[in-house]
Order: structure tokens, then C-alpha cells, then sequence
């Protein structure tokens, strides 16, 4: 049973958290983090085990690269349509009911995919999962402005997109596997049973999220009085440091314009290398579908230890821009060095390694900017606007690779073009205002 609230302590902006302060914060990471984890873990696996269908897909289906590059890319104009207004729906009505009906709908989508036969079919199951996923990163980000102020929420924000990295652990090896050892079972292709079974966790999860997950500090029955008072004084505290813009405001401000455009650079990145990486692993010279799935693994096993190094570090120092810029810059390097190396798969690993963990430190860190100075539905909104715009990258990434690669017949373009891209994001980063996000 809860007890009753007593009167606590406020510290100053530049006072130690208490011992009891930091107690609350580790309850609730908790409760809320390895679940919003997990969530993204199955969400992302089902949004690019599309790569690893490729390797069997495209032949099975004589799909073109650009083909592919397409059909790949063209879920994020599903996702573009319907993220705005998923994010203001989810803000009114709570993050439990949508959060659980958006993960329970792309599941369903993920697995009928198995059921493509045509380029038209594969870009239809493409964009209706876009459709369905809309809403749930931007999501996410807004339910953690609920719980964690700025200075938590950067690694709050890391220990949740680590989830991607988690996601390339354990999906290179599992899809490989798949691929490999469901090949013809039932008369049906290993890519097939891909997405058939890749897609049902989402499903199971999403009731999960529906029992388990508390939409506001107010309703979480598993904490104390003084527990939720701590919390919502702290959240209140930093809202009344922000404006409440009306969602038209938000969407024509230049600094929310300017966040799109560093979160598109940074994402054009990402999905160049999700999408491709066992193609580029692949064109090294290794072509068991096992074993490309288990060196996939490596890069973001690597990149889990990066980012929440980084980002502890970002936290600690209460410094935002360099902590972006340094990691973008990192991968860019990366990205090039794979291009030199392509032909030795120790070096060419090496070298992906190096970009996989620059280009996914980037993404949470990213967040801790718009943060800052958005709220309420202004928050709602505009983080919906930086993702949805950002992540129209999703679609351009992977089909200007695929595209460059079947006109030049190599993958050195196409990782040139985003490694230019992952510098660009991290020059605009540097030029936000420090007084601005540094909190």
C-alpha cells in the first residue's frame, strides 16, 4: 500500500540528486526500460529482416537491386504519412492502448509479407507496414519525456535504442538460421518462413504492452506517494522551463526544421547499412546465409558498448552537440574504410564495425536536442515531425544504394553518399546553440 506523501526536498539545478531520488529512478528504469526495449527489438527486427530475406528473396522472386532498394525504402512513406497524427493520438488517449494496437498491426502485416509473389505485391506489404509501425518510435521518445527530465533522459533514450543494436545481435544469427534451416519445409522459402515467424513476437508483445505498460506517472500503482510526487515535481520543473507550441507553430519552426534535417542525415546512414549489410558481407566472399547472420552480429554488439559509453558520458558532462557530431564523423570514416577494404572480410568487418557503432551512438543522442525545448503537444507533434521527415531518409537510403549499385555494379557510391551524409548531420549538430540543448 502506498503511504502518504510527505513534504520532500526540491534540490537546486546544480544540487546532487538525493539518495531517494536516485532510489525512484532506478525503480522506474526498471519497470519501464527492458519492456520498451523488448519493443523495439521486435519492431525493429521485422522492419529490416527485409535484408536478410534478400538473400534469397530477390532470386526466388527475380527482383532487381533497385527493385529491392525500393520495396525496402518504401515502408517509410507508409510510416510518413501516418506519423503525425499517431503521435497526437497517442498523446490523448495514452501509450498503452496504441502503443499495443500499433505493435499487434505490423506484426500481422510482417507475416502475410510471406505471402509476396510480385514487385507491385512487395512495395503494397511495404508500405501497409509503414502504415501500421507509424507512431511508435516517436512514441516512445514522448512516453520517456513523461517519466525522465533532460539530464536522464539521454542515456533513458540510449538504454532504449540500444534495442537496434540488440535487435542485429540477435536477428543477423536467428534470421541466418532461419534462412538456412527452414529452406523448403512445407514447400515454403526460408524467406518466407521469415517473416512468418519474426512477425508473431510483435503480437505477443504488444498484449503484453497492453497489461503491463502505465501511461502516466499518476497511474503507476507500483510506486509510492512520495515516489510520484518526486517525479511529477521534477517533470513539472522542466516544462514550466519550456513553451507549449500550437502544433502549426511547431511545424513551420526553423529549429524543427533544422532537427529534421540532422535526424535525416543520421538516418540515411542507418538504414543504408541495415539494409545492406549482409549484401555487403555477402560481397566479401562469404556465402553461407549462417554465417553472414552470425559476423552481422558483430557491428552492433559493438555498438551497444559505444553507445551507452557515449551517452553516459553525454549525461555526466551535460554536454550534447560534440557527444553527436564525434560518433557522426566516426562513421563516416567507417563507411569509407569498408569501400577500401571491401574485398578482405576481417578488414571490411573492421571497418563496419567502426560505422555501425558511430552511426547507432548518433540516434539517441540526437533526441536529447528536440527534447529540450519541446512540450506538451508542441512535443507530441514536433517530435512526430523530426521522425517522420528524418526517416523519409528510410525510403532514399536504401534505394540510392541499391540503385548505385546495380548502375555502377559495386558498393562504393553508395557508401560514399552516406558517409557525406553522416558528416552533414554532424556539422548541423555543432551549430545548434549550445544554450539550447546542453541541460
Amino acid at each position: 500500500m502506498s503511504r502518504p506523501a510527505s513534504p520532500l526536498p526540491h534540490p537546486g539545478a546544480g544540487a546532487p540528486p538525493s539518495s531517494f531520488e536516485e532510489a525512484t529512478y532506478r525503480k522506474v528504469s526498471k519497470r519501464l526500460v527492458p519492456l520498451l526495449m523488448l519493443c523495439y527489438v521486435v519492431a525493429y527486427l521485422d522492419r529490416v529482416n527485409v535484408g536478410f530475406a534478400k538473400l534469397q528473396m530477390t532470386t526466388d522472386l527475380n527482383l532487381s537491386d533497385a527493385v529491392y532498394g525500393l520495396g525496402a525504402g518504401i515502408f517509410f512513406l507508409g510510416y510518413f504519412v501516418f506519423e503525425i497524427p499517431s503521435n497526437v493520438i497517442l498523446h490523448r488517449v495514452g501509450a498503452r492502448v496504441w502503443i499495443a494496437r500499433i505493435m499487434a498491426s505490423w506484426g500481422v502485416v510482417s507475416m502475410l509479407t510471406m505471402f509476396v509473389t510480385t514487385p507491385t505485391m512487395f512495395y503494397v506489404m511495404r508500405f501497409l507496414l509503414g502504415l501500421a509501425e507509424a507512431g511508435f518510435f516517436p512514441g516512445i521518445i514522448l512516453y520517456l519525456t513523461y517519466w525522465y527530465p533532460a539530464n536522464r533522459r539521454g542515456r533513458m533514450t540510449t538504454w532504449f535504442m540500444t534495442a537496434i543494436a540488440l535487435s542485429g545481435v540477435i536477428g543477423g544469427p536467428l534470421s541466418g538460421y532461419i534462412l538456412k534451416t527452414f529452406n523448403g519445409m512445407n514447400g515454403w522459402h526460408g524467406w518466407q518462413w521469415l517473416f512468418l515467424l519474426e512477425g508473431i513476437p510483435s503480437i505477443l508483445v504488444g498484449v503484453l504492452v497492453f497489461f503491463v505498460l502505465d501511461d502516466r506517472i499518476a497511474k503507476a500503482t507500483w510506486l509510492t506517494d512520495d515516489e510520484r510526487a518526486l517525479l511529477e515535481r521534477n517533470i513539472a520543473a522542466e516544462d514550466a522551463e519550456k513553451h507549449d507550441m500550437p502544433i502549426g507553430a511547431v511545424l513551420s519552426s526553423a529549429r524543427v526544421w533544422l532537427m529534421s534535417l540532422i535526424y535525416f542525415s543520421f538516418v540515411m546512414g542507418l538504414y543504408g547499412v541495415s539494409f545492406w549489410l549482409p549484401t555487403i558481407i555477402k560481397a566479401t566472399g562469404v556465402s553461407d546465409s549462417l554465417l553472414i547472420g552470425l559476423l552481422s552480429a558483430i557491428p552492433f554488439a559493438a555498438a551497444v558498448i559505444a553507445m551507452v559509453l557515449v551517452a553516459r558520458s553525454a549525461d555526466r558532462s551535460r554536454e550534447r552537440r560534440w557527444h553527436v557530431a564525434l560518433p557522426a564523423l566516426a562513421g563516416a570514416i567507417g563507411l569509407v574504410l569498408s569501400v577500401a577494404w571491401a574485398h578482405n572480410t576481417v578488414l571490411a568487418m573492421t571497418a563496419l564495425t567502426l560505422a555501425t557503432m558511430g552511426i547507432l551512438t548518433t540516434l539517441p543522442l540526437f533526441w536529447s536536442l528536440p527534447t529540450s525545448f519541446l512540450a506538451g503537444t508542441g512535443a507530441a507533434a514536433g517530435i512526430a515531425m523530426i521522425n517522420s521527415l528524418g526517416n523519409l531518409a528510410g525510403f532514399l537510403s536504401p534505394y540510392a544504394v541499391g540503385w548505385l549499385k546495380q548502375a555502377t555494379a559495386a558498393n562504393d557510391s553508395g557508401m560514399y553518399m552516406l558517409a557525406a551524409f553522416m558528416i552533414l548531420g554532424g556539422l548541423l549538430a555543432v551549430s545548434v546553440p549550445a544554450r539550447l540543448v546542453n541541460k
